[in-house]
């Protein structure tokens, strides 16, 4: 018989009974009955139900051990009588009957509950996260996340990419997020940076002459944390194609996406691969207010600022004289809701930072409100025609500058879906975010800067980028986007040094500037280049998506807190005089 166990605590079955068996784990549970002592042990893989008498030497180990001391038990399965099994149980139709119990590990008081799925504090949880993980749902979450990783890779082998590991220690780059720095022993004042991505070198990798690229890669970014983003460090999904375009990468890559989330969808709907819809950046965020859109919100803004021009509405129209616009989001079925529904959405609006939402109530088609009244009945029914609206559906306005109307009037179409009741439950809406602008202007600098990626083809190459304004033309950039949550941006890139320095010339860079801040890959370029592209889907979000959690936290195994502490490891923390002297590195005084 194995020293620790013959079976593990979700083996055991029915015709398992009569057999002596060994089994190891952590005492979950106890349960004093006066004469019998029921112990429910937890190991990795379930529990076992384990009975110890009062005349059997196991019931005064197991009486005096708290919770979490790990054991070996040794003893006969029984079968549990008719009205004792218990059919939430893999092991609950069995028990074992303890006949010896060694002591492997005596555990001291808690700071934490581990039999109980209640919130506890997060500093708490972090500080212990070993014990933390113990609990079933954070441990489900885990096993989850490693699956959902196994099914990735073999999916992403499958589609022809091979596995590929890049650099941890590289340059820091201008561009992006907050490098993390690492000093150089050897090289004095010269630093290493964490890859923010492995963008370069995954480029890199098609200019070797590989076709098909990814990894699972560690990514390093000194950024705050949010609820669906961590702070210091993640994991996303890298790949990278060569001789491709967008619709090439796009073909392979749904299949993985979507083959993954239905895989681990339990019953829940998915956009089937093939079908994930292409939607225009500006389109975006004239229909959903953002370029994040949540496709399980059937609610659809309409642009009305024409209707107000020189309208009897006084406020609207003087701020459309003026530039601004006025977006609408229809309120379906709100005709017996009462005016209190309409004015705490207004409030809503100013507590979130905006000057307020404007409203018009319908019911029976009679409209009401202060806009209603002032703009003319047939104004409105102008408005309800473009939009789509019934006889009892309210309307929503947001006006303001087209930056500003339309994070308010996103925000109501998501505000106004969750009061109502109206999104999807149970399912996962993929869309692509397609034809993003190349170029921006910056206000705080008053010059055309790049809108997102640098890296990105312009759409229509050299002649676009020597024709057009710059504020006119688009680049072959794409995001997938899943249940509002952005997985991943990628784009086809710009694999011409001619075509690249232009672009950065237009964005104010002089060539020299490109040649010395990317050299690795402006001169890899310069020897013959593939036209390529690919993306890199979130990791830890496809994880959190699935696990249905609101906090990305919860799919890590060792995450950090908001403030990127580690406090279970006291990271980061200050280190001895040795090694700043080694590293030639002087601590100053932030004060």
């Amino acid at each position: 018989m194995h020293v620790y166990r013959t079976h593990t605590c979700a083996e055991l079955r029915l015709s398992n009974v009569g057999e002596t068996v060994r089994l190891s784990g952590w005492v979950h549970r106890k349960r004093d009955h006066g004469h019998l002592l029921f112990v429910d042990l937890r190991d990795h893989y379930g529990l076992t139900q384990i009975v110890a008498d009062a005349e059997s030497p196991a019931f005064k180990t197991l009486d005096r051990l708290r919770v979490e001391s790990v054991v070996t038990v040794e003893g006969e399965v029984v079968a549990r009588s008719p009205e004792t099994v218990n059919p939430n149980l893999d092991t609950g139709e069995i028990e074992v009957r303890a006949g010896k119990v060694t002591v492997q590990s005596e555990a001291a008081e808690l700071p934490m509950p581990v039999s109980t799925e209640a919130d506890y504090p997060e500093e708490i949880r972090l500080k212990y996260r070993y014990l933390d993980l113990r609990r079933e749902q954070v441990h489900r979450n885990i096993m989850l996340r490693a699956s959902v990783i196994a099914s990735i890779r073999r999916r992403m082998i499958e589609q022809g990419f091979t596995e590929f590991q890049t650099p941890i220690l590289t340059s820091s780059s201008p561009e992006g997020a907050r490098d993390y720095l690492v000093p150089s022993r050897v090289h004095p004042g010269k630093f290493y940076a964490l890859p923010q991505a492995p963008q370069m070198f995954k480029q890199l990798i098609m200019v070797a002459g590989f076709d098909r690229y990814f990894q699972i890669a560690p990514c390093f970014r000194d950024e705050d944390a949010r609820a669906d983003r961590s702070p210091g460090e993640f994991y996303q999904l890298d790949f990278e194609m060569s001789f491709v375009t967008q619709e090439d990468v796009f073909a392979a890559i749904e299949p993985v996406l979507s083959g993954v989330f239905q895989e681990f969808a339990n019953g829940r709907t998915v956009t089937p691969a093939g079908e994930f819809p292409r939607i225009p950046y500006n389109e975006a965020l004239l229909k959903y207010g953002t370029d994040k859109p949540d496709l399980r919100n059937p609610l659809l803004i309409t642009d009305v600022t024409g209707e107000f021009k020189g309208s009897g509405f006084g406020l609207f129209a003087g701020l459309v004289e003026k530039g601004s616009v006025v977006r609408a989001v229809p309120a379906p079925r709100t005709a017996e809701k009462s005016r209190k529904f309409f004015d705490d959405m207004n409030e809503w609006a100013r507590s979130e930072g905006f000057a307020g939402l404007g409203y018009a109530t319908r019911k029976g088609g009679e409209w009401g409100g202060p806009i209603a009244k002032n703009h003319g009945e047939e104004g409105m029914h102008r408005i309800a025609e473009v939009m789509g609206v019934g006889p009892d559906d309210g309307i929503f306005f947001a006006a303001g500058t087209a930056d500003d109307a339309a994070k308010l009037a996103g925000a109501a179409r998501t505000r106004v879906a969750e009061q109502l009741g109206l999104i999807e439950k149970d399912a996962f809406r993929f869309c692509w975010i397609v034809d993003f602008p190349m170029f921006e202007f910056n206000e705080e600098q008053g010059k055309i800067d790049f809108s997102h990626n640098p890296f990105s083809m312009p759409q229509g190459g050299m002649e676009a980028l020597e024709s057009k304004d710059p504020l006119d033309i688009l680049a072959w950039q794409y995001d997938i986007v899943c249940n509002g949550v952005e997985l991943s941006s990628g784009a086809i890139r710009n694999h011409r040094p001619d075509i690249m320095y232009k672009a950065f010339e237009i964005a104010g860079y002089m060539r020299e500037e490109v040649d010395s801040n990317f050299a690795g890959m402006i001169n890899a370029f310069k020897f013959g280049a593939p036209p390529h592209g690919g993306s890199a889907p979130g990791i830890d979000r496809i994880v959190m998506l699935l696990a249905d959690e609101p906090n990305i936290r919860e799919v890590i195994v060792f995450p950090m807190n908001q403030k990127a502490e580690d406090l279970m490891m006291n990271a980061p923390s200050a280190v001895m005089p040795k090694q700043l002297k080694e590293l030639h590195i002087r601590v100053v005084d932030p004060s």
